[in-house]
């Protein structure tokens, strides 16, 4: 089965499990770059929680989900059309002040990370921000029918580096913020420099 798949056939449950998670913490240290109204890309968007919360404080937010069922789901928590699309597709050009990225690429094998991170900076507008977390770890592999990709700090920071399209503004690891979770993330503040 691979991600998406895997999304649709659990769309409920991962909805239910993470619509009502807390992440204003980050959320904030993110929009401490934009201004009010800016545009966001909110990236592999699930349970809509992240782009409702951008919408109600006055962004102009385009949530984006591979999965169907996600999508579907997101539209009804959020009232937002949600764009169905895999990371892969993405052909923006300079269209967003900001990306959020929560946990949105820890299913993308290493080897195809920078291939992704070419097309956000290129959705980016000069300036604009984006923000990543990824499960803290080394692994890479499949976790029961999941594909997962985990980071250290450094390498992270050696592969954001290596764009030479992006400034590091803030790299810094965080406690899971859902229910019982034991896993730390790795997160990531970066501006576009070219």
């Amino acid at each position: 089965m691979d991600t998406i798949e895997y999304y649709n056939k659990y769309a409920a449950k991962i909805f239910e499990d993470t619509a009502e998670l807390d992440l204003e913490d980050l959320r904030q240290k993110f929009l401490k770059y934009l201004e009010e109204g800016d545009t966001i890309l909110d990236l592999g968007c699930g349970s809509g929680r992240d782009s409702l919360a951008f919408y109600e404080l006055g962004y102009d937010v385009t949530p984006l989900d591979a999965s169907e069922e996600m999508c579907k789901l997101a539209e009804i928590h959020t009232g937002i059309e949600v764009l169905q699309m895999a990371y892969e597709d993405m052909e923006f050009d300079e269209v967003f002040d900001g990306i959020w990225g929560c946990g949105a690429l820890i299913h993308v094998p290493e080897k195809e990370l920078e291939g992704i991170l070419e097309k956000l900076i290129d959705a980016m507008r000069r300036n604009g921000i984006l923000f990543l977390s990824f499960k803290e770890g080394d692994f890479e592999g499949f976790r029961g029918e999941q594909y997962l990709c985990e980071y250290t700090e450094e390498k992270l920071e050696r592969l954001l580096r290596e764009t030479g399209r992006l400034e590091l503004k803030k790299l810094w690891s965080s406690d899971d913020c859902s229910r019982g979770g034991d896993q730390r993330w790795v997160n990531v503040l970066a501006k576009k420099i070219s």
